[in-house]
């Protein structure tokens, strides 16, 4: 490791983002750290760039005040000796984030509850303090290796709010709300829309999104919330907070931390499925009560066959729950899944 200023070594780099290399970190009082390295982009100006840096530190002092159980801890910055970088030092999340679970496919709905409700408080906490995060997607969730979820990259966040609102800043452009399209603008309440997206793209997997509409090119034209397509096992409670998220309506959008968590509180206790999707169909598996349920959806041309069944995990027989009683069009077949799941 090279030693720099205030005892703070540098590791072995862990990842990369848009604002900077990530690195494992050390210094005097903290064993692991996670050190994000922030260098000159190719279009920075000298003058650009010592803005920025000066912006940097500023923030990273603002951000040591933001300390919460699900908010990845900022502990200082530091301007490099040895390089034309700004150091920003925070507490290492060993399991990093969600987006290598999210590329795997659907996340179970019981976990991607536990990870919301983490994260509304992070977020409500954030916003208690007038500051906006702007970039709220699975990359950006961090896991630390007791399971706790905290809301990090914060390469956008900011305090520097007129009336509630702030420059949009680099956020992904999948998680822009209507009116960021048309003001270049974020809120309180696009950073919901943002939460709402994050959510929605973790019960649904890589896969499936990436086959779906894209919000990048049609989110302005509104509705977005109503075109989403859904996998079966979704529950009714889950599409009703997403949609309530993705409101075009500033006005009646679901957008407060205490709101979120009421809803949530309500989605609480439902049957959670593993869900695994390939070229072939959708396989869902859930164990209860000493057996194994297996949900088979199969494409057969242009038509889906599913079957629901019962196998034990010791003695007894095998049952059959139910079925589409032979193939069917996609969306009767996506009807009487939902109706099997209970949704």
């Amino acid at each position: 490791m090279s030693e720099f200023s205030s005892n703070l070594k540098i590791g072995p780099k862990l990842g990369n983002g848009h604002f900077g290399d990530v690195h494992l970190g050390s210094d005097d009082i903290h064993e692991h750290l996670a050190v994000k390295i922030i260098r000159p982009k190719n279009g920075d100006t000298p003058e650009k760039w010592e803005e920025r840096k000066a912006n940097l530190v500023k923030e990273g002092v603002n951000l040591k005040k933001a300390t919460h159980d699900n908010i990845v801890q900022v502990h200082y910055v530091n301007r490099s000796i040895v390089e034309d970088a700004i150091y920003l030092v925070m507490e290492l999340c060993e399991r990093g984030s969600l987006q290598k679970p999210y590329e795997a496919g659907p996340i179970q709905s019981n976990e991607v509850h536990r990870i919301a409700t983490q994260i509304c408080h992070g977020l409500g906490s954030l916003h208690d303090r007038d500051m906006l995060h702007r970039d709220i997607k699975p990359g950006n969730i961090l896991i630390m290796k007791n399971g706790t979820v905290k809301l990090g990259d914060f390469g956008l966040v900011t305090d520097e709010m007129v009336l509630g609102y702030a420059a949009l800043g680099y956020s992904y452009t999948d998680h822009l709300a209507p009116e960021s399209h048309q003001t270049g603008l974020s809120s309180k309440k696009t950073d919901f829309w943002a939460l709402g997206m994050t959510l929605y793209r973790l019960l649904h997997g890589d896969a499936w999104y990436v086959q779906s509409p894209l919000p990048r090119f049609s989110v302005a034209d509104g509705g977005y919330a109503d075109r989403l397509t859904w996998l079966p096992h979704i529950s009714g409670r889950w599409r009703r907070l997403i949609r309530a998220m993705l409101a075009d309506d500033d006005a009646t959008r679901l957008a407060t931390s205490r709101r979120a968590l009421d809803a949530l509180a309500e989605i609480a206790g439902e049957a959670a499925w593993h869900c695994a999707i390939d070229n072939t169909g959708i396989k869902w598996t859930r164990e209860i009560k000493g057996r194994r349920i297996e949900v088979d959806l199969v494409k057969q041309g242009k038509l889906w066959n599913w079957s629901a069944v019962s196998h034990p995990m010791g003695k007894g027989s095998k049952k059959t729950l139910g079925s589409s009683g032979g193939p069917v069009a996609k969306i009767l077949a996506d009807g009487q899944l939902r109706k099997y799941f209970g949704g």
